[in-house]
Parts: structure tokens; sequence; C-alpha cells
């Protein structure tokens, strides 16, 4: 707990509630313990507090924005690439507690598992009814990647772009294809390639689907002249 409070520089105060934050569901299993005492119920919690808070930031960081883009920008900032990249900057990730298979297959450093233990910790710290605190935490932990998606908007944008343009010419959308999977199940490296009209527009890799596709799009989108 007290590496806890270290880290999002809150005190703590349910104890049990944390501990649950921090537990993969394969411990809950191998250790015949009830199903509510991994975190999935507390993230579902912290998600919620995580994106009303980012909502509120938004709101008031940009007056003049629609729905569309804030909705835009708040998915970037609350993906789970983001939300992995601050729990293993502060070391968050080490303090998940998990089964032995998953802690052998290198699963505490997938960005799936660190985002949810993050959100879960948001969830709990809610609980001990300190909404006001995580809402000054949130806001100065998230604004350089509000910002950097601010002035990255069309790197982060381009899948949307893309479609667009193709629905435009043909009302088809682009179709992004793994086309091979490589590396340790922790480091999966993803190269995938977006193909249009049965031209493949670009290729590109990426430590998730996601991340590749978004690569692939900017790519295409590049080749294609669109920006």
């Amino acid at each position: 707990m007290k590496t806890i409070s270290e880290i999002f520089g809150i005190e703590t105060v349910t104890q049990e509630n944390f501990r649950y934050a921090l537990t993969h569901s394969s411990y809950t299993k191998e250790n015949n313990l009830p199903e509510v005492q991994c975190y999935e119920r507390l993230e579902f919690l912290g998600d919620a507090v995580l994106k009303l808070t980012i909502s509120d930031v938004l709101f008031r960081l940009y007056p003049e924005s629609r729905e569309g883009e804030l909705s835009k920008i708040r998915s970037i900032v609350v993906s789970d690439n983001t939300l992995a990249d601050i729990a293993k900057k502060n070391g968050l990730q080490d303090l998940i507690i998990m089964s032995k298979h998953e802690e052998k297959q290198g699963c505490r450093n997938l960005n799936s598992i660190c985002a949810c233990a993050f959100e879960a910790v948001l969830g709990a710290y809610y609980l001990d009814g300190k909404f006001a605190e995580l809402e000054k935490y949130i806001e100065k932990t998230f604004l350089p990647y509000i910002k950097d998606v601010e002035n990255n908007f069309i790197k982060y944008n381009a899948k949307a772009i893309l479609q667009e343009y193709t629905q435009d010419k043909s009302k088809l959308p682009p179709e992004y294809v793994v086309i091979n999977e490589q590396g340790p199940a922790h480091k999966r490296i993803f190269e995938v390639q977006v193909v249009y009209n049965d031209e493949v527009l670009a290729v590109a890799k990426g430590y998730s689907k996601k991340e590749a596709e978004q690569k692939c799009a900017y790519l295409a989108c590049e080749k294609l002249g669109l920006f």
C-alpha cells in the first residue's frame, strides 16, 4: 500500500480493495478464490472514473471542438497503450499479482493487463473517497498525452481519413490483414497490411494490431496524398 501511495501520491485507505485491484483473474483461479477478488469489478469502476475525468479536461481545454473530435481524442488518450505506458513508467506492473503460469508466460508486461490494473486502482481510490485527488492526478498525468494527440492529430486520425477517402470513391472500406506475428506473448509484434481494391497500399509493424493498423493507415494516406 505504501508503494501505491508513492506511485499515485494519494493515501490509500481500504487495503483489501487495492489488493483486489492488483490481482489478475489467473491468481484467483489458481488459488480457488472468489472471482470478485480480482481486478475486473474495480477496473469497470475505474474506467468510468477515468473517462469522466478526461472528458471534463477535454471539455475545458477545447471549447471550440465538436463532440466527435473530443470523442476521438479521448479514445486515444484512454487506450490500453497509453494506460500501460503510464503503468510501466511508474512501476505499477511490478505489483500485479498473477498465477505462476501467467508469470512464466511474461503476461505481466501485456498492455491489456497493465491497463486493467491501472484502471482498477483508480476504482479503488474512488471507493476510498479520493475522487478530488484523483482528478488532479489524472489531469497532470494525462495532459502530456493529450497534447501529443493535439500536435499529431493527423497521425492518430489516419484510419478515419483513409476510410472516408475509400468510401467516397467506392463505398468500400479498406481491409486490414495480419500477415505475420512474431515474438513472445508479452512482446508480440504484428505485421499488418492495408488493402483496397485488391491493392496493398501499405505494410507496417506494431506491438498490437491496432498500433500496426494505425501505422499502415498513416503510410497509406501519405502514399495517396491525403494529408
